[in-house]
């Protein structure tokens, strides 16, 4: 009977009072080296010990001593690592009490097979005996871990966010125009050396939406201020002297599995809602194209605030309908969601395993000081076809594909038509194309038709993966015809760029265009823009 004792209490032992198997709670306190080291040595293995002599590091003086002697000599179920160490002064892991139970389980299995008998009502009677003289330290362990529990609830609780990442884009340019500014016969630009900043909060409730919240600040100034024209622009030039604001608030979720909503108030552009058909990387301001046009199509540079939808038809169909006011805040007449600015799209895009294809159109209405047809791509009389004071509305018309050929060879192209009309008259200011203007009756119902397109190729992963050199060759916005002014000549677009891939975080971007016939008239010099980028994304 007393043998039966023994193994009952073992087990109890074993299940109430986990001290022999580790040290108190207190050592949970072990810093990561111990735990790596910890790591490594679980891979290799634990073996069985017969003798608590065996293990190197288990003194007599230690206070679980005569507690390891009685499991390893009297039931031989405690095990050591191969370098017949204990290790009892760090934490145990899962594996290793799983381990140590079932060896001790499979002892205590075998002790009670070789018994005549069951287990008695006198061993129970045993057991609860124990279970009393140990209560008042059971009720401090629960105590201890009722408090340890109580800890890591109030460190989640204040933590930053459990479900929130931080994704942040420094981008930094050395940058210089060559060439005498429109309507100039001098170069006004200097070399300059700029950065923006952006820093994206992304935090999502369920683990299928996102609410992105973004911090942006930087010092470039607009190239046309000193070149005259819009087609020298970088994609990345904020201009905000210093100042950090929030440009952009965004949340998207499923509605089901074939159908997504994205509503923001501010900062939403088409870009956020659907997907420009450029090949990966190309539409990208810290690592694809830098110039503005060229980045991607005209006709995704509309925005605001509003709502849109996604719906996948299939895997390789997505239909985006979206409606973006811009500014949908202000309440003051001519404003509003409703009463004032808007942009309204629709866009079907097919995919293919190499390519993908879509086709887009945009319905827009602005008040004069607000008209910007090419989001500032083009000429000035693109952007604005009957001048700062008409209101205008325009039915805008895009196709854009790209097809991957090779691993390393791939070809893009884009192109567009808008018509617009002018939706109230008076004497309006019009960009002459000679940096000037002048100024004439513009009356309600006048039209205009403008045009734009190019062409791109690229090499991803030319050299080391992740570099990215490639050429485009484009036609900004130009106004073609009119019952107010078209433009005289052509603009033609050329640009070289190669994307080096320092390591996963930083880029580095020499940059290169040519604008032949600024502001689609011959009389302009031409301009020749020359960027080296350097992106940092973490």
């Amino acid at each position: 009977m007393q043998k039966k004792y023994l193994v009952i209490s073992l087990l109890f032992t074993l299940l109430v009072a986990p001290t022999t198997w580790a040290t108190p709670l207190d050592s949970l306190e072990t810093d990561s080296s111990q735990l790596d080291e910890l790591s490594d040595t679980n891979t290799n293995g634990i073996d069985q010990v017969t003798s608590v002599s065996q293990l190197r590091d288990v003194q007599p003086t230690d206070w679980a001593f005569q507690a390891l002697q009685s499991l390893v000599e009297r039931y031989g179920c405690i095990e050591g690592y191969p370098e017949r160490t204990y290790r009892g002064n760090r934490a145990m892991t899962r594996y290793e009490f799983a381990a140590g139970l079932n060896s001790c389980l499979d002892r205590i299995q075998e002790l009670i097979a070789t018994l005549p008998q069951g287990v008695s009502k006198e061993d129970f009677d045993r057991i609860r005996r124990l279970q009393e003289e140990f209560a008042v330290e059971l009720a401090t362990l629960r105590g201890r871990v009722d408090a340890l529990e109580a800890r890591i609830t109030n460190i989640e609780a204040n933590q930053f966010s459990p479900t929130t990442k931080l994704n942040a884009e420094v981008i930094t340019a050395i940058q210089d125009t060559f060439g005498d500014a429109v309507g100039s016969n001098s170069d006004r630009s200097q070399t300059i050396f700029a950065y923006r900043i952006r820093l994206n909060l992304e935090t999502s409730f369920t683990g299928k939406d996102l609410l992105r919240t973004r911090l942006e600040v930087g010092n470039f100034r607009p190239s046309f201020e000193v070149t005259g024209t819009n087609m020298t622009s970088l994609n990345f030039d904020t201009a905000t002297d210093n100042r950090v604001f929030i440009p952009h608030l965004l949340y998207r979720t499923p509605l089901s599995s074939l159908v997504t909503l994205t509503i923001g108030p501010t900062g939403v552009g088409y870009t956020d809602i659907t997907d420009t058909i450029t090949p990966p990387g190309i539409a990208d301001d810290a690592r694809g194209i830098p110039s503005k046009f060229g980045e991607y199509s005209p006709f995704f540079r509309q925005g605001g605030g509003g709502i849109a939808t996604n719906i996948n038809f299939s895997k390789n169909v997505i239909l985006t309908l979206g409606y973006l006011a811009g500014d949908p805040a202000n309440s003051v007449n001519g404003n509003g969601l409703f009463n004032g600015k808007y942009n309204a799209m629709a866009q079907l895009a097919l995919y293919g395993n190499s390519g993908a294809i879509g086709v887009s159109y945009s319905r827009a209405y602005a008040p004069g000081r607000f008209v910007d047809l090419t989001g500032s791509t083009g000429s000035f009389l693109a952007s604005r076809p009957f001048g700062d004071d008409i209101a205008t509305s325009s039915n805008t018309f895009g196709i854009q594909a790209y097809y991957r050929f090779t691993p390393n060879f791939q070809i893009h192209g884009w192109g567009g038509y808008i018509n617009a009309q002018a939706e109230s008259s008076g004497l309006s200011n019009i960009p002459n194309g000679r940096g000037g203007d002048f100024t004439t009756l513009v009356n309600k119902g006048r039209d205009a038709d403008i045009w734009f397109g190019a062409v791109g190729i690229s090499f991803p992963d030319v050299g080391k993966k992740g570099n990215l050199p490639g050429i485009l060759v484009g036609l900004p916005p130009r106004v073609t015809n009119s019952d107010v002014r078209k433009e005289r000549d052509t603009s033609c677009h050329v640009e070289a760029f190669f994307r080096f891939q320092v390591n996963n975080y930083i880029t580095v971007t020499p940059g290169f265009w040519v604008i032949f016939n600024p502001e689609n008239d011959s009389r302009n010099d031409t301009q020749y823009v020359g960027v080296i980028r350097t992106s940092y994304n973490f």
